[in-house]
């Protein structure tokens, strides 16, 4: 989710300083995950690259350390419930991502403003490594801590940027009675949005509102962003006269209405809350390291290459061209971001996938290129020989405590 988000974000004309990326479920420990969304983007090798993961307040560091540096924050999250509980009800998966240019730049989509924070430590929401749910205090007390903290923060950030009553006023917080008593409490000039039918969504959950937020705004406007976690953050930011070019895509509102139903067996399974038989056939391998370092701008940035001599696209890429033979005269050809068809596809309903039937199919990229990839987000029936598809970033499967991060195509 949070390369899907980056890719809309970051383009060819040049690359981010740095990239933070928050988040409270982490896919590895004690091994930096930002630098996979840094070679999902093909930024090479220059340029920092970094997690702020632990709780929701990490989006917040990402999105001011972006800020101060230039660089591009990524929020993203997945929220697990217990089942039946509210935490499963009430979660959200989702991922969003901002990218800043310096504080002076002309044509800017928007410009913080003014900034105020609060900080205190008392139990509301916790979760102990390896538990896969939250727990959380009786929602009282939160009340009563959250509420002086968040009037404090934001009087401090409306006073420092000299707005009276901000024109737009998002909320967020995972202690859904104080998010509603500040929005009640703050209300903005224009009238509210139809509210999203999100949940909150952890670490990402400011971004979107956020990202929502811009969607609907116009240039001059202002905008009070709080996020209350473990005390409060308070941002004013301003409408720059860029924000119609930075939208890029379909809208949060859009994004958020329609999706694929699955049972809730598939659900339970894939959050690994219910164990269900394989496939009878060989579990993957575990992916070694050696060889995905050295295919590292193929594998996480699907770069392939094309002859010098006569123009033929290699996918993967290699040294000898399968046209010409020519030998080393080969340069990079970065096809991410291109589209395809499918020139010819298999259903396997025996293969091991977390997802069964696995759907593979032959794509001719546009522009030059051929190769077998799954198919993603679509049923047998959705998929045909001239299926128009695109790239997404994901994950093939988990074995031996490795992520086997590719890239599959999904129907446009």
């Amino acid at each position: 989710m949070a390369v899907e988000a980056a890719r809309r974000v970051v383009s060819d004309d040049g690359a981010p300083g740095a990239v933070y990326f928050a988040t409270t479920t982490p896919p590895y420990l004690d091994k930096t995950n930002a630098s996979a969304i840094h070679s999902a983007l093909d930024l090479g090798h220059d340029g920092f690259a970094v997690d702020l993961a632990g709780s929701a307040r990490s989006a917040i560091g990402a999105l001011l350390s972006a800020a101060a540096t230039g660089g591009l924050a990524v929020l993203s999250d997945l929220r697990t419930g217990l089942p039946t509980s509210i935490e499963e009800r009430t979660g959200t998966d989702g991922a969003v991502a901002f990218l800043f240019g310096p504080a002076a730049a002309q044509g800017a989509a928007a410009e913080i403003v003014a900034q105020a924070s609060t900080t205190a430590e008392f139990l509301d929401r916790w979760r102990l490594p390896g538990q896969l749910a939250s727990s959380q205090w009786e929602e009282r007390f939160g009340l009563d801590v959250y509420l002086p903290l968040i009037r404090d923060a934001v009087a401090r950030a409306l006073a420092d940027s000299g707005v009276e009553q901000p024109d737009h006023v998002i909320v967020s917080s995972p202690h859904a009675r104080a998010a509603a008593a500040t929005a009640r409490s703050f209300p903005g000039r224009s009238a509210p949005a139809e509210p999203l039918p999100l949940g909150n969504a952890g670490a990402a959950d400011a971004g979107l509102r956020l990202a929502a937020a811009l969607d609907r705004a116009s240039e001059g406007e202002t905008i009070l962003l709080v996020s209350a976690v473990d005390g409060c953050d308070a941002i004013v930011l301003r409408v720059g006269p860029g924000i119609a070019d930075a939208r890029r895509g379909i809208s949060v509102a859009d994004q958020a209405g329609p999706g694929r139903d699955v049972t809730y067996a598939t659900y339970l399974m894939w959050r690994g809350l219910l164990e269900r038989e394989p496939p009878r056939r060989p579990e993957p391998d575990r992916p070694a390291g050696p060889p995905s370092a050295r295919a590292e701008a193929w594998k996480f940035a699907f770069v392939g290459s094309a002859c010098t001599e006569c123009g033929q696209v290699h996918v993967p890429p290699r040294r000898v061209c399968a046209g010409c033979g020519a030998v080393d005269r080969m340069e990079r050809r970065p096809l991410a971001d291109k589209s395809g068809t499918v020139a010819t596809y298999t259903v396997d309903r025996l293969a091991f996938s977390p997802s069964p039937p696995m759907i593979d199919a032959v794509v001719d990229f546009d522009g030059g290129g051929r190769y077998t990839l799954e198919v993603a987000d679509a049923a047998p029936e959705e998929v045909d020989i001239g299926t128009r598809i695109e790239l997404t970033f994901r994950r093939l499967y988990t074995a031996g405590g490795v992520h086997n991060y590719f890239w599959k195509v999904r129907p446009i």
